[in-house]
């Protein structure tokens, strides 16, 4: 827990690329532990450290250091992957800002203690100044949540069950001037520059998903030596010796693809992951880990299928990696923008040409 967060502050200080290897050997073994440590590593506080203040830094870190897992609350129930249509909106009021709105998918709603809740800044007069970051600390401990914060409901998932989905609403929540995160760019800029943070996260989600893949891969192997079948051990069956070989390419191939991500921070000027390789990388990790994970629980035949082994939550756990912190196919309109020098919002309006944001070409229906 809090790994990356710099050593003044009571971290490690350590890289992106060093909690990556950490993330893929929890992983192995357990889907939930590793998203929490990439959450408590990468997204929410890794923005609070690249763009708080001393004082925002020094809030956050040691909560973080005890164990806690900061929710990033982003979503809305009308605004998934167009996150820049959110409703939420804060409103200043003279040293605070008045938060109203309603945020749905939150992992660790209201079960974090650390909330980075995202809004309409509006200045007193109603006026919008762009999108912003609110650190919103809400301690589950002490039994009574802050006055304007609600936990809706929980949502029931699939996989990964041991962390809540929450919907959370915040009516009339006061939060102080000084917990709005300011990157330099200003508030017009303000989502972009904090959206960065999002990079790292994706390098972190595609290294679990990776992770649950060579785990399962692990898995495989050591069945197919000690399950006989016919007189000999499923080893000795080509079929499944290229199954095996697949597998093992796919895991391995998204091991290289993750970590060549995670080391472009190093050099990068925001010191996060660069957005397209974060992307490519993620979106393959996540698709090849499903497939993985399917071919393993296949191998395992009725007993993979039970509860006796840990390859059916195995494969349910990796199938949300496709879908949260970017779906596979808004990341493929992410790379294929990146790749054509296009801007692609999805509007109906058509598209913006990267080289000349001011021309507009419509497309047909």
């Amino acid at each position: 827990m809090g790994m990356t967060i710099p050593k003044e502050y009571g971290g490690l200080g350590a890289s992106f690329y060093d909690c990556a290897l950490v993330i893929e050997e929890i992983a192995k073994a357990c889907t939930l532990t590793a998203r929490i440590v990439v959450e408590a590593n990468m997204g929410g506080i890794s923005a609070v450290m690249a763009y708080g203040t001393h004082e925002q830094k020094a809030f956050c870190a040691p909560i973080v250091l005890a164990g806690d897992k900061p929710a990033i609350c982003i979503t809305e129930p009308d605004a998934g992957s167009a996150a820049t249509e959110m409703q939420t909106t804060a409103r200043k009021s003279g040293d605070r800002y008045i938060l109203n709105g309603t945020k749905h998918w939150i992992t660790g709603g209201g079960v974090s203690k650390l909330h980075l809740v995202f809004a309409r800044v509006l200045d007193e007069n109603g006026n919008e100044e762009g999108i912003g970051g609110f650190i919103v600390h809400h301690d589950p401990d002490a039994r009574i949540e802050p006055k304007g914060f609600e936990v809706v409901r929980r949502e029931r998932t699939m996989g990964l069950c041991g962390m809540p989905e929450a919907e959370l609403k915040f009516s009339d929540l006061e939060v102080g001037e000084a917990f709005l995160l300011r990157p330099s760019a200003g508030l017009k800029r303000s989502f972009a520059q904090l959206m960065e943070a999002y990079n790292s996260q994706r390098v972190g989600a595609g290294t679990i998903a990776m992770g649950v893949a060579a785990g399962a891969l692990d898995r495989a192997k050591d069945y197919l030596k000690m399950r006989e079948q016919f007189g000999r051990p499923l080893a000795e069956f080509q079929g499944l010796q290229w199954m095996v070989a697949d597998m093992d390419a796919s895991v391995h191939a998204s091991r290289l693809m993750l970590r060549e991500a995670a080391k472009t921070a190093q050099v990068s000027a925001t010191g996060f992951p660069d957005m397209m390789m974060a992307a490519r990388a993620k979106l393959f990790a996540s698709e090849a880990a499903i497939k993985v994970v399917n071919d393993a629980l296949q191998m395992f035949g009725a007993r993979g299928y039970g509860d006796q082994e840990p390859l059916e939550r195995m494969y349910r756990d990796v199938r949300m990696f496709t879908i949260g912190g970017g779906t596979a196919q808004i990341l493929r309109t992410q790379v294929a923008g990146n790749l054509l020098d296009i801007k692609t919002p999805q509007t109906r309006e058509g598209y913006v040409d990267a080289a000349d944001i001011g021309s507009v070409r419509a497309v047909g229906e």
